[in-house]
């Protein structure tokens, strides 16, 4: 896509010889909510702030102080950006991040040439379809996402995004079913509108939100390194073992204590902090939804598209869902557009307006999704996935071995969870040790997310470099190296 560039050199900007923050995060109290996200109101995000010595960058970023609503996880903003291409981020200074986090809608990375000739094609002929019409790019979308879905999955609804077709797919459940209750995941993300945090399991997104909709049941997700119901022979970051299943078995001990359960909601992998549930697993969620007549509801918003080296992730597992719901990287990094995808006996909905949104059957967000699947097929970057997956893994596993604030790899494609902890036999969260990495990737030109508040989550655009994806990991590994140090590791 890009040829490699010098990173982490800001054009006008004094040059930053050390991490200012290191010095202002040990022993900092972990006070605010960590789950989605890093945290942006601590003293180590002021001590960033403030060395953005940059005269346009601050300027930005007061003015979008001043003029946005405030909220948690973006005010205040972490940089001003300029220019996006390839696998990089380019903020207003001229610096270039290689972005490893790109909200989940950069699998082709940014600004992908045949995407945004696809794009303006469909501007110049058929910029938008009002609802009632039909047209040849949303048929072809339609039929193409049912294709490379295969099995039973062949029926389709677009959406602006994937909050949109989270709801459309809870209320299809309830016309199907005639039950309205739900069972989701603990500490589970599917959007920020009322009804998607109802399902959702990240008590931020809940917090002073008063009654929310009724019927929701959560269990705790099936987690390897740490969880609720921990098993001493887990094998981490292996599909195949079943050391896992005890989740699944939970799930039937409440539908059958609950009644009254129509779906069951949630991530083949979660995205966030990077949990990986096994084959094993998902077949005996399968079976028990089948059982007890519950649709299983997929949210592949995040990871669908080729994240996991398949087109959706749950194909890693073997399982087929009832429902399907993407969005993200289906737009090509370019155009939002989201998609539920079910099968032909749920086409019962004929008097129910599900979704109804403006934007139902945009011919430039499907233009752009048809790009984005050609090409990922044209470059192969599914076999690519699985390949860079193997490097990842053998590469972050090393680090685990070598560095003792590394307590635990997982990962799945191109998205990998570096969980970080003071004490590997306690599991204590790396709070503050993980903001130091942040900080310092981020003055050496790598953008990541931190979830939970001590896991470094790296997903890296599909069409990235090995080369590339070597840099960035010896960017990761030298922030590593330097917070053993200086948080006296070794």
């Amino acid at each position: 896509m890009t040829d490699s560039v010098e990173i982490g050199t800001p054009t006008d900007t004094k040059e930053v010889t050390a991490n200012p923050v290191l010095t202002r995060v040990l022993n900092e109290p972990a006070t605010h909510f960590r789950s989605e996200g890093d945290v942006n109101t601590t003293q180590a995000r002021q001590a960033w702030n403030e060395s953005l010595n940059h005269q346009t960058t601050q300027a930005l970023l007061r003015r979008d102080s001043e003029v946005f609503l405030h909220q948690a996880m973006s005010t205040p903003c972490l940089d001003s950006l300029e220019a996006a291409d390839g696998i990089y981020l380019q903020d207003s200074s001229g610096k270039k991040y290689m972005d490893f986090h790109g909200n989940n809608v950069h699998q082709l990375g940014y600004g992908h040439p045949h995407v945004i000739k696809k794009i303006t094609e469909q501007m110049a002929s058929l910029p938008f379809s009002p609802r009632r019409f039909t047209n040849e790019t949303a048929v072809q979308c339609a039929e193409k996402l049912t294709q490379i879905c295969g099995g039973e999955l062949n029926r389709v609804l677009f959406a602006p995004g994937g909050t949109s077709v989270i709801g459309m797919a809870l209320k299809l459940a309830r016309h199907v079913t005639n039950n309205f209750k739900v069972v989701s995941l603990w500490d589970s993300f599917h959007g920020a509108s009322l009804d998607a945090i109802s399902v959702g399991g990240e008590a931020c997104f809940r917090e002073g939100m008063g009654p929310l909709m009724a019927g929701v049941e959560r269990i705790p997700p099936a987690v390897s390194y740490r969880g609720a119901f921990p098993n001493p022979n887990a094998s981490n970051n292996d599909n195949n073992q079943a050391s896992d299943v005890h989740y699944a078995d939970y799930l039937e001990y409440v539908i059958e204590k609950e009644g009254g359960i129509g779906a069951f909601i949630a991530e083949a992998v979660r995205n966030t902090d990077v949990q990986v549930p096994s084959k094993a697993y998902w077949k005996r969620i399968r079976e028990i939804c089948d059982k007890h007549n519950v649709l299983l509801i997929i949210d592949d918003i995040p990871n669908g598209m080729g994240r996991s080296g398949e087109w959706f992730t749950h194909q890693a597992f073997d399982i087929e869902p009832d429902i399907l719901c993407i969005g993200k990287g289906l737009g090509g990094g370019l155009i939002p557009i989201a998609a539920m995808i079910t099968k032909d006996k749920f086409n019962t909905a004929t008097q129910v307006s599900l979704g109804h949104y403006t934007h139902e059957k945009s011919p430039l967000g499907c233009a752009a999704a048809l790009a984005t699947i050609e090409v990922i097929e044209q470059e192969k970057l599914l076999d690519k996935t699985q390949s860079d997956s193997k490097f990842m893994r053998e590469q972050l596993l090393r680090m685990k071995e070598k560095y003792p604030v590394i307590g635990d790899v997982r990962g799945i494609g191109l998205l990998w969870g570096v969980e970080l902890v003071t004490d590997k036999t306690a599991k204590t969260r790396a709070f503050d040790e993980a903001e130091a990495t942040l900080y310092q990737c981020l003055n050496n030109g790598l953008s990541f997310k931190v979830s939970q508040g001590n896991v470094i989550q790296l997903s890296p655009p599909l069409i990235i470099s090995r080369a590339d994806l070597q840099a960035a990991l010896n960017i990761f590994e030298n922030a590593i190296q330097q917070v053993c140090i200086d948080f006296n590791y070794i």
